[in-house]
């Protein structure tokens, strides 16, 4: 990570602290270095109310870790793979503020993909022209697995090409503990661990596009039928802006998540994971990931900004 990272959302934006290494408890500030110590004491001993299955972790951006749980055996994330997919597709084809990009026509595995009661999918049509950024929509919110695909034929000529630009993306990133078999995440072998995503969205949130995509509750594309609604439902808690749920059989219950804490110029971006949330099938699974990350959120909201200002003795266990 760079020695300082600032990145704007809406009017206010979110800053990262420069002077630290994510995940590494970094501080800055006119103080910076004197409290350093202290303040990685303080954010090391925050009671977070951890998920008491799978894996979670959360960081700070610029900030440092808040910690993980769960260990580090790589586990199927399900749709949270699409992040990868969105992330690698805009790293090829760049798309910037007010642009929809070049329009892409729905083939026919897509249109007959669309059909399947098996799988989630986006209602399009053979022949169908939409943009880009229409089909990261369709990707991203409503998670279609046919879309995913179809980006990825588009983008790579094959499936299979474009799984190879997923995992050297992940290697990248440093995401060592992660595997990617399909643009879509419906494989059970598609495997990650919470440390890595973290690290996916990092990065995710470094794309004004995708930022501003994983933000939306709901959106209208022409063509398509309806309302297309987010199934990030933890987009309703104040402050919350992304990211990204999954959810089936073999992986159960997912969401990575991006919030913001503070106001104004003290206003920071924190990330977390949270995986593997096996509660009575992949439904309750999701509503257990979006539950407890919430429960994080939060925490986190609660406690951070005093801890940051050195006022931890009231915020952590005795």
């Amino acid at each position: 990570m760079s020695a300082a990272l600032v990145a704007v959302v809406g009017a206010g934006g979110w800053m990262g602290l420069g002077g630290g290494e994510a995940g590494r408890g970094g501080v800055s500030g006119k103080d910076g270095a004197a409290h350093a110590p202290q303040r990685a004491a303080a954010l090391a001993r925050l009671d977070l109310p951890w998920p008491q299955e799978g894996q979670a972790s959360v960081e700070v951006e610029g900030v440092g870790s808040l910690g993980s749980r769960g260990g580090r055996e790589p586990v199927p994330i399900a749709s949270v793979a699409k992040v990868m997919t969105a992330y690698v597709i805009l790293k090829a084809h760049p798309l910037k503020h007010g642009e929809n990009g070049p329009q892409i026509e729905v083939d026919q595995i897509a249109a007959q993909e669309a059909l399947s009661l098996s799988e989630s999918t986006a209602p399009i049509r053979q022949g169908q022209r939409l943009s880009q950024r229409e089909h990261l929509e369709l990707l991203l919110l409503p998670s279609g697995n046919n879309v995913a695909r179809l980006l990825a034929r588009w983008d790579a000529g094959s499936q299979e090409a474009f799984v190879a630009k997923m995992n050297r993306a992940a290697a990248k990133l440093g995401m060592t503990r992660t595997t990617y078999t399909g643009a879509s995440g419906i494989e059970a072998t598609t495997r990650s661990t919470a440390d890595d995503q973290l690290k996916l969205a990092r990065a995710a949130m470094r794309e004004p596009a995708l930022r501003s995509i994983v933000a939306l509750r709901e959106t209208t594309i022409p063509g398509v039928p309806g309302t297309i609604t987010n199934t990030n439902r933890l987009l309703d808690k104040p402050g919350v802006i992304g990211l990204k749920t999954g959810s089936s059989t073999p992986a159960g219950g997912n969401l990575m998540w991006a919030a913001e804490v503070g106001a104004g110029q003290k206003r920071r971006l924190v990330l977390g994971v949270v995986l593997g949330q096996h509660d009575a099938g992949p439904s309750a699974g999701l509503q257990a990931a979006v539950e407890g990350s919430g429960r994080l959120i939060d925490a986190v909201q609660d406690k951070l900004p005093a801890a940051l200002d050195g006022r931890d003795d009231r915020l952590v266990q005795s």
